[in-house]
Formats: structure tokens, sequence, C-alpha cells
């Protein structure tokens, strides 16, 4: 007996690079999707293929326009993603869901507001870095650490040899980051040692992973290889977090064009104020690639 199946409209976008199925919840309902269906739709050889899933809804709060989900190539829901919220508005105006501008976007854990340029880039406020331990989550217990300027760094064993400097900073930018400095971007072993820094138990909700290489104090090189996606072009959200521990080792000033394999983005921020961290703004393009319409399976 052949499978039921249900069309689908969905709309191919990428910012960097970092590429998405973005689907209109507000207009088909899509409640009922399961894990192995967005997985499905994910995948590159038997669905449509992208990194990350982006459904939009209507907002729950009242001081959102909207909401969005986002669902990784495995499946699983997560909490942020930065050129994610960059694709979210392009999708929105050229949808005709609405004309504001900026836009209030309800996301798992807080409210991003967003606002797109008369040359066609998109900003976000991307909200402030979360440095504490059990937001993040992170657990130090057992961890070797040191103090560079304002950031602590851990050593985090992995089973892959050290080929460089791999002490790393450890914050939360809506999601779980692990940074690392490495002295040449295209050597950098993110395939080998990022899946053991994604799940080691350090992370109890896994950790995206990043590499970045300083080029000047205005400028990096960025790899990062995502929690449930592996490495991706470029992470919106890396990209954040790299220039947040970047400032805070004393490496680099705001604003940072950080160069990814599918872009460019420029992160600003204004670092910390009478202790209380100011939020990163997020600078960027987002573009849509095709619209079309699939079957999915309903069971």
């Amino acid at each position: 007996m052949n499978t039921p199946a249900r069309k689908l409209r969905f709309t191919k976008m990428h910012g960097a690079g970092n590429d998405f199925i973005v689907l209109n919840g507000i207009d088909q309902d899509l409640s009922e999707i399961t894990r192995e269906q967005w997985k499905h739709l994910a995948h590159r050889q038997f669905g449509i293929g992208a990194d990350q899933i982006l459904l939009v809804e209507k907002a729950t709060r009242p001081d959102a326009d909207f909401r969005y989900r986002i669902f990784n190539a495995d499946g699983g829901e997560v909490e942020q993603c930065g050129n994610g919220s960059r694709c979210f508005v392009r999708f929105v105006l050229d949808q005709g869901l609405s004309n504001k501008n900026p836009l209030r976007v309800e996301v798992a854990h807080t409210v991003l507001t967003l606002k797109s340029h008369p040359d066609g880039k998109i900003e976000v406020d991307m909200g402030a870095p979360i440095f504490e331990h059990s937001l993040i989550p992170f657990k130090a217990d057992g961890l070797s650490s040191k103090q560079e300027f304002h950031e602590m760094l851990y050593a985090l064993p992995i089973n892959h040899p050290a080929t460089h400097d791999d002490w790393i900073g450890v914050l939360s930018m809506g999601n779980p980051h692990a940074v690392q400095v490495v002295g040449d971007i295209d050597s950098a072993p993110v395939l080998e040692e990022g899946p053991s820094i994604e799940s080691h138990p350090a992370f109890p909700k896994r950790v995206n992973a990043g590499y970045m290489q300083i080029l000047n104090r205005n400028e990096i090189e960025l790899r990062v290889f995502e929690r449930g996606a592996g490495e991706t072009l470029a992470c919106g959200t890396g990209a954040c977090a790299a220039v947040v521990s970047g400032i805070r080792r004393g490496m680099l000033d705001s604003p940072v064009k950080v160069h990814t394999r599918g872009g460019d983005l420029e992160i600003a921020w204004g670092g910390m104020v009478d202790g209380i961290a100011e939020p990163v703004i997020m600078t960027g393009r987002a573009v849509t690639v095709f619209e079309g319409e699939t079957d999915y399976p309903t069971s």
C-alpha cells in the first residue's frame, strides 16, 4: 500500500550559503509534522534539502509580530538561527505577510528585532550574549581553565590529537557555542573534531563548534560545525559568538567582518556596560532561491 502524502508549499532561501526551507505555517496547517518528516524534507537526496527548516507562525505573545521555529537537518528543534532570522524577514516581506519595518519576531526564549535596509541587507538585533554556565548550558567541572583578558578559556578533552591552541571560549547566543582560535582556517580540523565537541558531556544540550582565524582586529575567517547539521557554509549565531569571544579575549574590535565559506557578515558588539552585556547586531543578505510544492508522507 502506498503511503498517503500531502502537498506542502515551500520557499528555498539562503543567508551566506546557509540554506533553508521556509514554510508558511499561517496559511497551511503544519502542526502535526513529526521529527522524521522534518528530517525527510531536509534530506539532500530524498527531500528538498537544507541545513535547517524555518516555520513561520502567528505570534503567541503581544510584543511580537510573528513567531518562527527552527528545525535542524536531523529533525530536532533548536532555539536560534542568525542566518535564518534574516531569511525570515525577507520571506515575510516578499510574501506580503507584513509591511512593518522593523519586525519583532518570537523565537524559543526571546523576541528579536529585525530590520530591512534599502540596499537589501537585513540587520538583526540578536540580543545579548549569555555567559552564565547554567544558561548555556555548560559544565566546567574537572576542566582546565585559564583567563585571557576578559574571557575564561577551557581545555576540552576530545578523541583527536591537538593540532593547534584548542582552548575554547564558551557562550550562548540563544544556542550554545564553543569557539577556538586557529592559525589556518583551511587546515582546521572542523570535520575531525567537530562531532566530538558537539556531543561532549560538558554540553548537556550539545554545542556548535566554531573555528576562527583572526586576519586583523576587524576581520576574521570562520568555520562552524553546527549542532544537528554538521559543517555549514555559514552560521549567523556562530559568527556572533566568535566575534564576542574574540573581543573578550582582547583580539578584536567592533565591528568585525566575518568571512564564511558562503559569504560575509558584519557583526557589531558594544561589550559590557556596567556589568551588563550589550546586544549583538548582525547584518547580511538573505536570498530567495526558488519556490515550489512537494509531497511529504503523512505517516
